[in-house]
């Protein structure tokens, strides 16, 4: 198979990627202060339900203020996930520390599990043996906690929901948000009828809109980590679009398109060109039709000439001289007609 270009004039293009991808991903600067703001309100009220909680005897109260904990922890990991995913990229980790933020969203999956596992034991205890709560400071905490809730949900929901850390945190403070309306309830009917099982029912409601929460948040993370298509993209809508609307594509062969965090997407491909189709011309319009099209920020493309072989990371093929399917080779690229410029890696799998 032969490129685009031939090796002296990689070698310069290589150089200039070095120059180029030198630099940080870009994050807003909005993001970074909402999640901010947010862990700041949600860690300070957290102590004051916590002890409302205690001092009431509510679990709801507490279940609450844990959800906050988990809260402020979680606007705390997409802080720092915003922070490190600004380092450059190096030659170890090409595509710089972008990743951390989907890290971050997993734990913070994560730890909505944990919590509701938690809750769910808890109430279960108090429906076997209720305990006495008070409605008064219940209600008065809860009420507060509701309006910082609310705060902090606006001004998350402002930021990009795009970013999986971002839409983590809001999924948490809405956990939040109906914990507190929860608490409200179990309150008012404890005050005016002395039912005091509604306080560990309406925590386990609340458990099940945590867990449908939890499970979103928890498979996008997961999607992402294992490169798995973007839910708007289809590869054979892709190929026919390709084939179709770009003059010069006889064939798309060996696509591979994935995340390497919210909202980053990228492809690699292999195309097979028209008889005296120019290379030079075609390259570029095939990642315009992806930008444009698709939203693709950055695509590797390698034309080939020889007969179309198994491409080694489909299943059941293994890597060899006969069928290996390279990735770690010169392609051609056009950064200036992607949106965003990430930068280069050798293959989907490659280390991040």
């Amino acid at each position: 198979m032969s490129h685009a270009h031939d090796h002296s004039a990689h070698k310069a293009h290589a150089h200039a990627h070095d120059h180029d991808h030198a630099h940080a991903p870009s994050v807003s600067a909005a993001n970074e202060r909402a999640v901010l703001t947010g862990f700041a309100l949600t860690a300070s009220f957290m102590v004051v339900e916590m002890v409302g909680g205690v001092l009431s005897g509510s679990l709801a109260l507490i279940a609450d203020a844990g959800h906050m904990l988990t809260d402020a922890a979680a606007l705390l990991l997409a802080w720092l996930g915003f922070r490190i995913g600004r380092r450059a990229s190096d030659a170890r980790r090409t595509f710089g520390y972008m990743r951390i933020e989907v890290l971050a969203g997993l734990i913070n999956a994560i730890t909505l599990f944990a919590l509701v596992l938690w809750i769910a034991w808890e109430a279960v205890q108090r429906l076997r043996q209720p305990g006495e709560v008070l409605a008064g400071p219940m209600l008065a905490v809860a009420v507060v906690g509701l309006l910082v809730n609310c705060l902090v949900f606006w001004i998350l929901h402002r930021g990009d929901q795009s970013h999986v850390n971002i839409k983590g945190a809001t999924l948490h403070v809405l956990g939040d948000l109906l914990g507190s309306v929860a608490a409200i309830v179990a309150a008012l009917v404890i005050h005016f009828t002395g039912w005091m099982p509604i306080d560990p029912i309406l925590s386990m409601l609340v458990c099940l809109l945590i867990l449908r929460s939890a499970w979103a948040l928890l498979r996008g993370a997961f999607d992402i980590l294992m490169e798995a298509t973007p839910p708007d993209i289809d590869i054979d809508a892709l190929r026919a679009h390709l084939r179709e609307q770009v003059p010069g594509v006889a064939g798309v062969d060996h696509v591979h398109v994935w995340s390497i965090t919210s909202g980053r997407v990228l492809a690699t491909l292999e195309l097979a060109l028209d008889e005296d189709a120019p290379a030079s011309r075609v390259v570029p319009a095939v990642k315009r039709a992806l930008a444009d099209r698709f939203s693709i920020g950055h695509t590797t493309v390698e034309v080939v000439h020889a007969p179309h072989r198994a491409c080694a990371l489909e299943s059941g093929n293994r890597a060899s001289p006969d069928n290996a399917h390279e990735h770690a080779h010169p392609h051609a690229h056009d950064h200036a007609d992607a949106p965003d410029r990430i930068p280069d890696a050798a293959k989907p799998g490659g280390p991040n």
